[in-house]
């Protein structure tokens, strides 16, 4: 149900409830707290309105580009990138900038972890309850006959497996980071070599017994290996600031109901 708000209006400007509602559906929160969603939706609309305002009153006027494949900005879009691009100039990272970051947590600028592994993946239906309770009780069972013979892992995939890796009996061959979806590879990362899964794994293809044969950690790279990586990042940081500060100056010289956009 629809939290009992004050209406919403920028500079006079009235967003509708309903505009709300189809916006919140943009923002997860728990089904106890619909009020979260509904703030943070409001919140998202009453900036949209704010920038859109600025960009006419500068006499802006839209010029959509094409953002993908057959997917081209609206009016709406285009005209606050155009003003965003015109209003915000960020300062370049310098090289101290650079190394400073990368000096601070080297670890994170590794080269992909390799990993050797296998699996058994039993499919599951998104959102079904009963085929999930199902594939549970089978890879549970499943996985309790490899613990005892483990030498049984092949076989059973083979047998069992939805994965077209069944006909090398579930081995999927070298994966680096990022090739898997997460729930896996941290399922790969909590094993010791050689070691099975204590549990089935779910993703959203459903459950996985994993069986992790070996892992290379990647070195940490050098600075000049991850330098542009780290000013992308730093320039990405630097614009969402620009952005932030604008809107706040926009926010503080107008008039705005319903709606905290300091909170936003």
């Amino acid at each position: 149900m629809q939290p009992l708000l004050s209406t919403v209006t920028v500079n006079g400007e009235v967003i509708s409830p309903e505009a709300i509602a189809a916006e919140a559906q943009n923002h997860p929160a728990p089904k106890a707290k619909p009020g979260i969603a509904w703030m943070a939706a409001a919140r998202a609309l009453a900036v949209r309105a704010l920038l859109l305002q600025e960009a006419h009153r500068r006499g802006l006027t839209p010029a959509p580009h094409e953002v993908a494949e057959d997917r081209v900005e609206t009016e709406d879009e285009a005209l606050i990138r155009q003003l965003l691009d015109l209003a915000l100039d960020p300062a370049a990272p310098t090289e101290a900038d650079l190394r400073a970051a990368y000096a601070a947590a080297p670890e994170r600028w590794r080269a992909p972890t390799l990993y050797e592994a296998a699996h058994i993946l039993l499919p599951v239906q998104p959102g079904d309850a009963e085929s999930l309770a199902a594939a549970r009780a089978q890879a549970e069972a499943l996985l309790a006959e490899i613990h005892r013979n483990p030498r049984a892992f092949e076989d059973i995939a083979r047998r069992y497996s939805a994965c077209s890796s069944r006909e090398a009996g579930g081995r999927l061959g070298q994966l680096a980071s990022g090739d898997t979806v997460p729930e896996f590879e941290a399922a790969m990362d909590a094993l010791d070599e050689g070691a099975l899964c204590a549990a089935p794994v779910q993703s959203r293809y459903g459950l996985h017994i994993i069986r992790l044969d070996a892992r290379a950690t990647g070195a940490v790279l050098p600075f000049e290996a991850v330098a542009p990586r780290i000013t992308e990042l730093l320039e990405k940081a630097a614009w969402a600031r620009a952005a932030r500060d604008f809107v706040a100056n926009l926010a503080r010289d107008a008039q705005v109901t319903g709606v905290n956009l300091r909170a936003a």
